[in-house]
């Protein structure tokens, strides 16, 4: 087989050169806007990193319970799929590890620093998809709308946490925790959650500009006056009756001793 002619090789070293240079540009401009090799191995080195001290933790702190692949046991439930909200609200609340069993945990100072929480919430977080630690922007409540956050409180809330969040009993030694202090990254989990006897208000039932609203609400339900007197811890007109009784009828009756004993 004869080779080309040299007028032919000669025609095709232009093509071959532009090609070459567009493989180069594209080359280049990949280089330039795409994410570095070095920066995404040192983030993936970071999470697996997390991943991996979160699943220490587990182990030395959780597993007894539920399981060594969070997969629950007779005193625990599961926690796959559960995410890195439920772990950041129970364990950062102090919730857990629990103390001793009972209706239901209390809140108490956390056993772990927030870092540690971040570090086991990555883990469980890891073992299947689940609701997530809320963001900073989700958490802005600045263009919240308070009187709906209201009606939607007092619509699914107050009837446990009552009219002002101030909690409430419920049955079998079970109650609704008081609202006073809660930040509004754990409110916001609580939400999306639902934990203990809480029922889940994912996005599909409450959006998320519909959770800020809420948490605005409580907020400024906080910091609101109480013109009238004492608030008796606004849990509502059974207490302030009591008090009325009291000191209205103990007061005649004070009274009426002294008149008899004068006369």
């Amino acid at each position: 087989m004869s080779s080309p002619p040299a007028a032919t090789r000669r025609r095709s070293l232009p093509g071959y050169a532009a090609l070459l240079l567009t493989l180069v540009a594209v080359g280049v401009g990949y280089a330039s806007f795409a994410p570095t090799g070095k920066a995404a191995g040192a983030a993936a080195t970071s999470t697996s990193t997390q991943v991996a001290e979160g699943r220490r933790l587990f182990l030395l702190g959780c597993s007894s319970c539920h399981g060594l692949n969070a997969q629950g046991g007779a005193q625990a439930p599961s926690l796959i799929g559960v995410g890195s909200a439920a772990v950041d609200f129970q364990v950062g609340t102090g919730r857990m590890p629990l103390m001793r069993q009972g209706p239901q945990a209390p809140v108490k100072r956390p056993t772990y620093s927030q870092a540690d929480v971040d570090r086991l919430a990555a883990y469980v977080a890891s073992t299947a998809p689940g609701p997530m630690v809320p963001t900073a922007a989700q958490l802005n409540v600045s263009d919240a709308d308070i009187a709906a956050g209201g009606e939607l409180f007092r619509t699914n809330c107050a009837s446990c946490h009552n009219f002002a969040g101030k909690g409430g009993a419920l049955t079998g030694g079970k109650y609704a925790p008081n609202l006073d202090g809660v930040s509004n990254r754990h409110i916001y989990e609580a939400m999306l959650t639902g934990p203990q006897q809480m029922p889940v208000f994912g996005d599909g039932q409450i959006s998320p500009q519909n959770k800020r609203d809420v948490i605005k609400f409580i907020t400024t339900t906080r910091q609101e006056a109480d013109p009238g007197g004492h608030p008796l811890g606004r849990l509502g007109p059974i207490p302030e009756g009591l008090v009325a009784f009291l000191v209205g009828v103990g007061g005649l009756v004070v009274m009426t001793l002294w008149i008899g004993a004068r006369a």
